[in-house]
């Protein structure tokens, strides 16, 4: 039988990730989807009177196994794809559309749900209760319900299309990103801290290149060489092949993905009554309307400018006492300014990164949780794993109660899209007086162990991981009634709070003592290089506040307009982006083109 079609008779009931085949998914997926629709008949069916009980809750509860088998085949598209996978999704994600849309546009569940709406004040219903029945009727409304005739159908084609294109853009920026590799020779080596000479060295030798150096474009690879490497020409080079991603006219291009999504995002708003995209996705936020979001990004660029244009300054004068340069580009930036990091505050990552050996900093991101909440992690053998890199967890309260099983991914790998998230295969959820607790998992990309040395993390991805972990957190100890209403399924505006606050232990002595012990010597991290930590934290930041200014403009621009006479993705981008760019603009590169978070 289909693994994931039975019950999962695994610890926790985790996926049997040993016995599920890529031929699995479709087959689970469409008879998963056909027995959600006999649930959802039985609600519409029903002879008793629509009630928050019969249509509220039973909605909440239809469906089970489509979600369960859309959380592993989604997570694994993101963590362990493959050429197969990637060929399933295009099906796997059109039966999910058409299944959504369905049950969106179901006229008689609507029309049940909208009893239930107009009756609320009669059924007592708890807080709870009541934001899952206000949920369920907006989500609907957002999603099609009012709509008739050539319009419904219209909304599903949209739909349809869009879900497409998600998922080829996202193929094409992890082909392109796992397709570029800089060969180098010894000599090319110059100004690279001896641990990224090895990662290369050891990446070559696995694509079968001896006395050879391979860097690539994943982060662990790409960061460290654009901030060490003192060959101006080869830094280019790197920078000017990630600015390219998806950009580039070829097989992989997503110019006029990034165009088609644009335009059906938009079009779909006008159907469903908003003025556009940013309209439609901003009333499910905390910052309401686009409006408000203009406004509030208006106020930090006119902060936050000035000090970045000072910090540019600055580091162009340094870049010229240090080498002659006297325009600075964007493939000097990392450089120089960790150059200018270390003569400042006398640190740099090499000098900080043996005191955060990858393990220990897991360790300690446990110990803060257990000081805070009370929970421990242990590890465990018995839990499957869909890469062998994974490492399993179970998490227990202080009771030493069962409290959710944790996945930790923390390596790169070319299955593996760029950057680190929090996701789940399991919600928290309470059905029938019995608490079903979460499966959380972390998936990040840090530098590998070499030969001679552990994984060694600089103290951004500390902060990192630290971050994800916040998110993690925020799924571990949920504890609500209904899935849909648990752990991170809030605002999106607000789910970054958790993963925030938890990054600011990484500057406290306190935390930093509980992990930062020097991986050779054991000694801990001194109380001088915690207090140079803290002073640098706000180095360079008017620059980052406007890089994410211009990131969060350029999401706006896509989205708060009529995308209708954009015709170019290139020029386009350097008209919306020009308040907030503060070195000359590379017209090879691009952002939109592979810009995951709003495209993918």
């Amino acid at each position: 039988m289909n693994p994931l079609l039975r019950a999962f008779d695994t610890p926790f009931e985790t996926p049997p990730f040993h016995s599920i085949k890529e031929e699995h998914f479709l087959p689970a997926l469409k008879e998963s989807i056909a027995e959600a629709r006999s649930e959802i008949a039985a609600i519409t069916g029903s002879a008793e009177a629509a009630n928050f009980s019969n249509t509220i809750e039973s909605l909440e509860q239809a469906g089970e196994k489509v979600g369960r088998t859309a959380e592993i085949f989604f997570n694994l598209l993101s963590a362990e794809t493959n050429d197969t996978l990637q060929e399933i999704s295009r099906d796997f994600s059109t039966l999910l559309t058409e299944y959504s849309n369905d049950i969106m546009l179901n006229e008689a569940l609507f029309e049940r749900i909208n009893t239930v709406y107009r009756n609320r004040e009669a059924e007592n219903l708890s807080e709870e209760q009541a934001m899952l029945l206000h949920k369920t009727y907006r989500s609907f409304m957002r999603n099609g319900a009012m709509l008739k005739g050539d319009d419904r159908e219209r909304l599903r084609e949209i739909d349809r299309e869009l879900a497409g294109l998600s998922l080829h853009f996202g193929e094409n920026v992890l082909g392109e990103t796992n397709a570029f590799e800089l060969v180098l020779d010894e000599a090319d080596l110059e100004g690279l801290p001896e641990s990224v000479k090895e990662a290369a060295e050891e990446t070559a030798h696995e694509k079968g290149l001896e006395n050879k150096w391979v860097f690539t474009l994943q982060y662990p690879s790409y960061v460290p060489f654009i901030t060490y490497s003192r060959r101006r020409d080869l830094r280019e080079k790197m920078v000017k092949a990630f600015g390219s991603r998806a950009f580039n006219s070829g097989e992989r291009d997503n110019q006029e993905i990034v165009v088609k999504i644009a335009r059906l995002r938009y079009e779909r708003a006008r159907l469903l009554g908003f003025e556009n995209h940013a309209e439609y996705v901003l009333q499910e936020r905390m910052a309401e309307k686009p409006q408000k979001v203009q406004e509030f990004l208006k106020e930090l660029l006119e902060a936050a400018k000035p000090a970045a244009q000072r910090e540019v300054e600055e580091l162009t004068r340094f870049a010229g006492e240090e080498d002659g340069i006297h325009e600075l580009m964007k493939w000097d930036f990392s450089y120089y300014s960790e150059k200018l990091k270390q003569r400042r505050f006398g640190i740099d990552d090499e000098t900080l990164k043996p005191y955060f050996k990858l393990e220990e900093v897991i360790r300690g991101a446990f110990e803060v949780a257990n000081k805070l909440y009370g929970i421990s992690f242990r590890e465990r053998d018995d839990i499957e794993k869909y890469h062998p890199d994974v490492i399993t967890y179970e998490v227990v309260d202080a009771k030493g109660d069962h409290l959710a099983v944790f996945y930790a991914d923390f390596f790169p790998r070319a299955g593996k899209r760029n950057g680190a998230w929090m996701t789940s295969y399991r919600g928290q959820k309470k059905l029938n007086g019995v608490d079903i607790r979460p499966h959380i998992s972390i998936v990040c990309n840090f530098s590998k162990p070499t030969r001679t040395k552990p994984s060694l993390l600089t103290f951004n991805e500390v902060l990192t991981l630290f971050h994800e972990f916040g998110h993690s957190l925020h799924g571990i100890l949920a504890n609500g009634t209904y899935a849909s209403l648990s752990g991170t399924n809030v605002y999106w505006d607000f789910v970054e709070l958790p993963s925030q606050v938890m990054e600011n232990w990484c500057y406290q002595k306190e935390c930093l003592d509980i992990f930062a012990h020097h991986y050779q010597s054991g000694e801990a991290i001194p109380a001088t290089m915690v207090e140079k930590l803290r002073e640098s934290s706000t180095f360079m930041e008017g620059y980052a506040t406007v890089r994410q200014i211009g990131l969060a403009t350029l999401d706006m621009a896509w989205h708060a307009i009529n995308p209708e006479n954009v015709k170019e993705v290139g020029p386009y981008e350097k008209e919306v982006m020009e308040g907030t760019e503060l070195l000359p603009w590379i017209d090879t590169s691009n952002t939109s083109c592979s810009f995951s978070h709003i495209f993918q």
